[in-house]
This record gives C-alpha cells, structure tokens and sequence, in this order.
C-alpha cells in the first residue's frame, strides 16, 4: 500500500544528530545519523551478523558500530571492521538510501535508487524564503495515512472538532470548488464577508468581518498544502489582493509508517511578522493543540474501522477531495504492481 520512487520526510532537520535516529518508513527500518562534516546517512536498521538494530549501536566518525560485536559500518554500507572476519572489510553488505535535505526537512528515497533525483522534493521554499517564516512539529498518528489526507482535503470537520480556534458554522455552509489532475487535487473555498473565528481575529488583530480562504492542494506522495488566510472584506483578497490581510501555509507532510502508523509532520509558514519569535511559538503551540485534536478522532476512527472490517467508508460531497486523492493514489499502485 505505500508508493514507492518518492521522497518522504523523515524528521525535522535538527532532529537527525551524530547519533543513531531510526524511524520507519513505508513499513521498511532505517537508521540515520550525521557525519562530522554534517553530511547524512540512510542504512538498514540491520546489522547483517546477528541482525540486532544498528541504532541500538553508536556512531565513531562516519562510522556506525554494531552495539552487540562491534560490526562496523560506513555511510555506504561497506564494512569497516568485524572482529577476526578482515575478509569482510570493503564488502557492502548493509543497504544504504537515498538522503536529502531541504527546506528544513530530511527526506529518504524509497524505491528505485537509480531514480533518486532531489528535484523531485516538493517545494516548500517557504521554509527557505526570507520573507516567510516557518515552524512545526511531527506526531506519531496511530491511523492509515489516507485517513490524515481525507481529514486535510476536507476541512469541514473544523466547525465540528475545533470550534473554539478555527472552526465555525460559515465552512460548512460555503461552496467548494475541487480540481483535479492525475497527480494532484485541490479543494477551494471561500467564505465572504464573515466575521473571524479567534486564531484568525487574534493574528489579523480585528474582528471585523472578513473574506475567509482555504485552499487545499494534494500532491503525491502523500502530502498536503493547505492555502489559508483572512482580509478585511471588501479589500480585494477574493480578486486576488491580500495586502489587507493575512496568508498562511499549513504545511502537512505525511509519512507512513505501517499500515495503521503514520509519520505526521506538520507546521505553518507565514507571511507576517515574521521577525517576532514569540508569535512564531505561540502559532506553534496553537497548531499542535488543534492537531492534537486531530489525532485523537482519527485514531478512535482507526481503531472502529480495524473492528468492522466489513464496512466501508462512505462519501459524499464533501469527501471529493479526499475521494479523488485517494483515486490517484490507487492508481499508483496499481502501476507499481
């Protein structure tokens, strides 16, 4: 169920230090350090001589050493060393995979090595342009991916399961418009002349009413961006002015763990204040408490489809989005096999 020749996030730059970090991704086991020259390093979570975790090993140099009988390892795979076996050494006998970093994110290729190509990252150059800011999180989501997609392309839900930060009745009363290509979907709405629920009032810095956007683009492999703001109505922002408001990118990266885990890095970038630190956290925070809000509905829902196995999930107008991602997604496996 996972696809494969695409980069996935795997943490947070800063996470990934000159110690064993393992994660898994798409069902496989991986262990990643940093050199000395901070350069980085994907290998099988697997030693080849008795088969304990590398992680559970240390990293010398660039080496990571077996913690079980000193099996020593190189960012490649090769081995280094292994007590009274010199006829190992030079022998690549540890997988290693393709690593990247950008925008702010460490990303592994899953799949084909030969077609590992880092333009193929997706492009969150708000994570480096200077006139955005961008901060975040990861949560370990006990559901299917696709769940966390569905919740992203349709954010109805808000009114229902955060009514007390961005939710509120107008979303659900508003039109969508959803768009489609083979690779990607997106899901527009516009609520016109509203007044702001409090995440956006606090930031906008009034209660006025608004014209309110969200706009929500998937892309393969399983990632989401979600387009939102509020401007004071009447200043153009439906016409395409927002310098009398303000932007938002909720930037949601979804990576599978196991068929029931998922990797959830999530974080907003945004187009003012960005200089006040202060804000940046504050935004962090609130974020993290709105999907904490999340995780809890999507992992009750796991845990009721795991027990009735026999019954479908159903769609109706709302789900097209989520209905369509999930269609290209299908249709991608379906290559793969």
């Amino acid at each position: 169920m996972f696809l494969q020749n695409y980069w996935y996030a795997v943490a947070w730059d800063h996470e990934i230090k000159q110690v064993p970090f393992a994660r898994t991704i798409c069902g496989e086991d991986i262990v990643f350090y940093r050199k000395p020259d901070r350069s980085l390093v994907a290998l099988e979570d697997c030693c080849p001589h008795r088969l304990l975790p590398l992680s559970e090993g240390r990293v010398e140099g660039e080496h990571i050493v077996c913690g079980y009988h000193g099996f020593t390892v190189d960012g490649d795979g090769a081995c280094i060393s292994m007590p009274q076996q010199d006829n190992l050494c030079g022998k690549k006998l540890v997988q290693a995979y393709p690593i990247a970093e950008k925008h702010r994110f460490v990303w592994v290729w899953i799949g084909d090595e030969a077609l590992a190509d880092t333009d193929l990252i997706p492009d969150l150059y708000w994570g480096d342009d200077p006139e955005w800011i961008h901060e975040g999180g990861t949560f370990r989501v006990e559901c299917d991916y696709r769940l966390l997609i569905d919740n992203l392309m349709d954010l109805t839900h808000e009114t229902y399961v955060h009514p007390t930060s961005i939710g509120q009745l107008e979303i659900t009363e508003a039109a969508i418009k959803t768009t489609s290509t083979d690779k990607t979907v997106s899901v527009t709405r516009w609520m016109h002349d509203v007044i702001p629920p409090p995440f956006w009032s606090s930031n906008l810095k009034s209660k006025e009413p608004c014209d309110r956007w969200q706009i929500c683009n998937f892309s393969l492999p399983a990632n989401v961006m979600i387009d939102v703001g509020v401007a004071l109505t009447g200043t153009g922002a439906p016409e395409g002015d927002r310098s009398q408001g303000i932007t938002g990118i909720v930037i949601d990266l979804m990576t599978p763990e196991s068929e029931t885990s998922t990797w959830y890095h999530w974080g907003m970038a945004r187009d003012f204040e960005t200089d006040n630190q202060a804000l940046t956290v504050q935004i962090r925070d609130a974020q993290a408490a709105v999907f904490t809000e999340d995780v809890g509905v999507l992992e009750a829902q796991q845990k009721s489809i795991d027990t009735r196995p026999d019954r479908k999930l159903a769609n109706f107008r709302i789900d097209k989005g989520g209905l369509y991602a999930r269609r290209i997604i299908d249709a991608e496996l379906e290559k793969q096999r």
